[in-house]
């Protein structure tokens, strides 16, 4: 899944506001694991970038999963759900595979991957079986947390601070960018894909609160 999405800096920066305890529960818990974030890379955002993917990449495998099986149970049409979750699972990964070429984690940090995604996916995994509407939810807010953090990644770049280093071969050919596409190409279609990831998100929460899927 590779999107060209041109957003516009309100596009890019939409927040939903929560409705109900359930949404404000979703945000407090992302935005509880943004302290944690800051706390633990600060602006290590190459670093930071590989833990975010890692656990971005599990909530578009398990809703695709969970969404298959009950298609399949109910024997109804899942109305396209599962290709994009599954499409946004296989875009995250891509976005790890891209980033570990860049930040180089170090074995504790790679060990530190695998811990986070071991957590995450259970916890998610329950979650969405029991509320898929707050799971939605909870990734939507997430996304929102990825876009801003690819920002403050952009003006660190144009600051100096990180070095605009030529972009992996993965990225090239993922992204069909030209050879010459440097760090700062790839955080920019990156972030896009956080952005269409984001809207999707919310709009699935949102079907399931009207009862357009169940």
């Amino acid at each position: 899944m590779k999107h060209s999405h041109d957003f516009t800096p309100d596009t890019l920066n939409i927040h939903h506001a929560p409705v109900g305890m359930n949404d404000r529960i979703a945000l407090g818990v992302v935005k509880t694991m943004r302290v944690f974030a800051d706390r633990f890379f600060a602006k290590r955002y190459g670093h930071r970038a590989v833990v975010l993917e890692t656990v971005a990449a599990v909530p578009g495998m398990v809703g695709g999963l969970l969404q298959h099986l009950r298609a399949i149970r109910h024997i109804r049409d899942d109305q396209g759900w599962i290709k994009e979750l599954i499409e946004e699972a296989d875009n995250e990964r891509m976005h790890l595979m891209t980033f570990i070429q860049i930040a180089q984690p170090s074995r504790l940090e790679r060990t530190l991957i695998m811990v986070a995604q071991a957590v995450f996916y259970n916890l998610y995994f329950f979650l969405y079986l029991l509320a898929p509407k707050t799971a939605h939810r909870v990734v939507g807010y997430l996304y929102e947390e990825a876009v801003i953090s690819y920002t403050h990644y952009l003006e660190e770049i144009d600051s100096g601070r990180v070095e605009n280093v030529p972009a992996p071969q993965i990225a090239l050919k993922y992204w069909n960018l030209p050879s010459t596409a440097r760090l700062r190409d790839v955080v920019i279609v990156v972030r896009a894909d956080e952005a269409h990831h984001r809207d999707t998100n919310h709009h699935f929460a949102n079907q399931i609160a009207k009862g357009a899927h169940s």
